[in-house]
């Protein structure tokens, strides 16, 4: 079924229109959001903290609402058919839900008994998700007993026990030591592509993005200002990235006019007063000049590297500014 009479095409997990939201105050949180989440994907939503991401994932899973423009996740209305949207969704949000004083295969039973799963059908369930999370060998024990890892995958394997047809993950692995993230990514790709679920993900972690998402959509100030694949996003920028740090902090106007006539060559060149970044057509024969200069400019390095394009200065080149230092609360 086409959308217009309340539906979206089946095979299109999650549609998103023109969506507005304004909090108290007149703040605009969304900004005329679309997007497009086919079934059996994984798409991912980049932002800094405040750029709608989280308001996005709640009015998709009816837990606001937009104020103006559409929503259909797995062919259902967001606004007309709530009650529908719930019923094929699962919701991870970034606070663990889990009951802590209970064990894990009560919060798992307790789960699949508010959808509705009684007997044999509710016991062979939460069987293979606590075996499929490799969680059996600690399913008796409380979960406050738990590790923040096996937490975490508990809150997964509730969100999916009722088999969604479309899986809300906002940030999932945030505060999980790298082998529970490595895990829980292997995790998420499975139900993508084994299970079909259509998977939003928000996250603050840009390799978890590139690893896991066939599309990403960076999200600035309620609106989407790049989309694409990772690779796709990643070689629209030509060239190299140079990142070169300062013993101290240095004033611009003297790092430019070290720089001289090379500032032509730095594209989208960018100083926080003790870090240089900048894009080259070629690194190797970029650098050593660039060195150089500074060095005989009275500009002391401390260090200096070059690599290929990444989602960071992608993020760099649509907003301005650098995410993995937003994350950090640090301004550029």
């Amino acid at each position: 079924m086409q959308e217009g009479g309340g539906n979206a095409a089946p095979e299109r997990a999650i549609v998103a229109r023109d969506l507005v939201k304004t909090y108290r105050g007149g703040v605009r949180a969304l900004d005329g959001i679309s997007f497009e989440v086919p079934a059996g994907t994984v798409f991912s939503l980049l932002g800094a903290n405040g750029a709608g991401k989280s308001t996005t994932v709640k009015i998709l899973a009816t837990l606001s609402s937009p104020d103006s423009g559409q929503g259909f996740v797995a062919g259902c209305d967001i606004v007309r058919e709530p009650e529908r949207v719930r019923r094929v969704i699962g919701y991870v949000s970034q606070k663990s839900a889990v009951d802590l004083e209970a064990t894990g295969r009560e919060n798992l039973t307790l789960q699949a008994q508010i959808f509705g799963l009684r007997g044999q059908k509710l016991r062979r369930r939460v069987d293979g998700l606590l075996e499929q999370f490799h969680l059996e060998d600690a399913a008796r024990r409380t979960v406050r007993t738990f590790s923040g890892g096996m937490q975490r995958k508990l809150d997964v394997a509730m969100g999916i026990v009722h088999q969604p047809k479309v899986l809300f993950l906002d940030e999932p692995t945030t505060g999980l030591d790298p082998q529970s993230r490595a895990e829980m990514w292997r995790e998420i790709t499975r139900l993508s592509a084994e299970e079909g679920l259509g998977v939003l993900l928000t996250t603050h972690y840009l390799e978890e993005a590139d690893a896991l998402a066939q599309r990403i959509a960076i999200v600035d100030r309620g609106r989407i200002v790049a989309e694409g694949s990772p690779d796709k996003l990643k070689s629209e920028l030509r060239g190299d990235a140079i990142q070169i740090g300062l013993r101290a902090r240095t004033e611009e106007p003297q790092v430019r006019a070290a720089l001289g006539d090379l500032s032509e060559e730095l594209r989208d060149l960018m100083f926080d007063g003790r870090t240089l970044r900048a894009r080259v057509d070629s690194g190797a024969r970029a650098l050593p000049a660039v060195l150089s200069a500074l060095e005989g400019g009275g500009v002391a390095v401390a260090s200096a590297t070059v690599s290929r394009p990444s989602l960071d200065d992608v993020y760099l080149q649509h907003t301005g500014r650098v995410f993995t230092e937003e994350e950090k609360g640090v301004t550029p």
